[in-house]
């Protein structure tokens, strides 16, 4: 079977695709039931280690190899976050390198 959002072939079980977290459309039951016990059990550290990964990004990057086979959606918001933190080093290391090159 395909997925029907990203084209990715799936398990013909499957209830959400594993790729990109959309259901299959198979059995609905099961698939609220998932979302609620998966969202609950880490709901808090989820939310800390994906803020984390904004502070220290290379937590983002581990988090993001960690979570993308099962949480992919939360995999891709802690690479981005690594990402997007990455470029602000990136931007204020420059800035202060030439401020301190200029005042020489």
């Amino acid at each position: 079977m395909f997925c029907r959002n990203c084209g990715t072939e799936i398990d013909d079980k499957a209830v959400i695709c594993v790729h990109c977290g959309v259901s299959t459309g198979t059995n609905t039951t099961n698939i609220h039931s998932t979302m609620q016990t998966t969202s609950s059990s880490d709901g808090d550290l989820g939310c800390l280690l994906g803020g984390l990964s904004f502070v220290i990004p290379i937590v983002g990057f581990i988090l993001y190899i960690v979570w993308l086979p099962s949480m992919p959606k939360k995999a891709k918001s802690a690479g981005t976050l690594a990402l997007i933190a990455i470029v602000i080093q990136i931007i204020l290391f420059l800035a202060t390198c030439s401020e301190i090159l200029s005042s020489v």
